[in-house]
């Protein structure tokens, strides 16, 4: 029978979301890929309750991951939490979102009321649990008037499926704008999940993060090693069929000899920090406040622990901060 570390609250800080009293450990685990129904589930619940005894009590997933088999990932999330992590729920965020394909239709997909309505009991199902502690609406539909989301998504709390609200992908006239919405009905609108790395500043670019700052809630940054680029196994090369998220496209605008460039002026300053690449680039997102947490994605116990002694040096020195910049221009 699994039981946890009593110390596990002694390793990871933990940040508010914004003013509210949501509480997030700094680095979080996120089940986007290979935790599917073709995974091992023995080898992922290890990598999961390892994760927990270290003091990461954030799970983020969404009803649409599962390597093609949409939903899987919330199953497999559900076995563990069913079983070994069921003792542990009040200590655990549980964060699921809607708004990408589901299911066959025009209600698999979206955030109309029905599909947002509807997308929470199945993913409740899936979870074994009666309510998640964070919904997210995980895009911007422009098919549907945002009104009508930020409505249902008020409801899901009302209804008591859900503690807290975010939004995932809305760029900042459209976090904007459903802010002011949230606001008008009470809701506990909490944070906006956004692809955010090194080499990926949009949302500073664009005013997110000032956003965000001001209206009290915060970022929560996903891909923040942008699919392990930024990490020491690209030092000398990037192979060709290297696959970027969408998001981070921009990346290899100037080539890939550029970046591999840049990721060694990096990972020199990481090195005078005392970090891997990796646990620098994650320390960097967190030196701003307003990012409540980063979400890691990894299948490896010994490549978890690696990210999460990120923590270990969190500060950056003025000079620091200014070479980094210096680099990322």
């Amino acid at each position: 029978m699994y039981s946890a570390n009593e110390d596990r609250y002694n390793h990871i800080p933990v940040r508010h979301a914004g003013n509210s009293g949501l509480m997030l450990p700094v680095i979080s685990l996120g089940l986007w890929q290979h935790y599917g129904s073709q995974d091992p589930l023995a080898a992922r619940r290890d990598v999961i309750l390892a994760a927990f005894d270290r003091g990461v009590f954030h799970f983020d997933v969404a009803n649409h991951y599962g390597d093609g088999d949409f939903g899987s990932s919330e199953t497999l999330l559900g076995e563990v939490l069913n079983r070994e992590l069921k003792p542990y729920r009040d200590e655990l965020v549980i964060a699921t979102k809607v708004g990408y394909e589901i299911h066959p239709g025009p209600y698999g997909t979206g955030t109309s009321r029905k599909a947002v309505l509807q997308g929470i009991d199945g993913s409740l199902r899936r979870l074994h649990l009666d309510y998640v502690d964070l919904y997210y609406a995980h895009r911007f539909d422009d098919t549907v008037d945002i009104e009508e989301t930020v409505r249902a998504l008020d409801e899901v709390v009302r209804q008591g499926k859900a503690l807290y609200i975010g939004v995932s992908n809305y760029q900042t006239p459209q976090a904007q704008e459903a802010i002011a919405l949230f606001r008008d009905l009470g809701t506990p609108f909490v944070v906006n999940q956004m692809s955010y790395n090194m080499f990926n500043r949009n949302v500073e670019t664009t005013g997110l993060t000032d956003v965000m700052r001001d209206a009290g809630t915060g970022i929560v940054s996903y891909g923040p090693l942008s699919e392990g680029l930024l990490s020491d196994r690209y030092l000398k090369g990037i192979p060709a069929d290297f696959k970027i998220h969408p998001t981070n496209e921009a990346t290899f605008k100037d080539g890939k000899d550029a970046v591999v460039k840049k990721l060694n002026q990096l990972n020199e300053i990481a090195q005078s920090r005392h970090q891997t690449l990796a646990q620098m680039a994650l320390a960097w997102l967190l030196r701003d406040p307003v990012v409540t947490t980063v979400l890691i994605g990894t299948t490896s116990v010994a490549h978890l622990e690696d990210n999460l002694a990120a923590v270990d040096h969190l500060d950056f020195t003025p000079a620091e901060l200014k070479a980094i910049d210096d680099i990322l221009k």
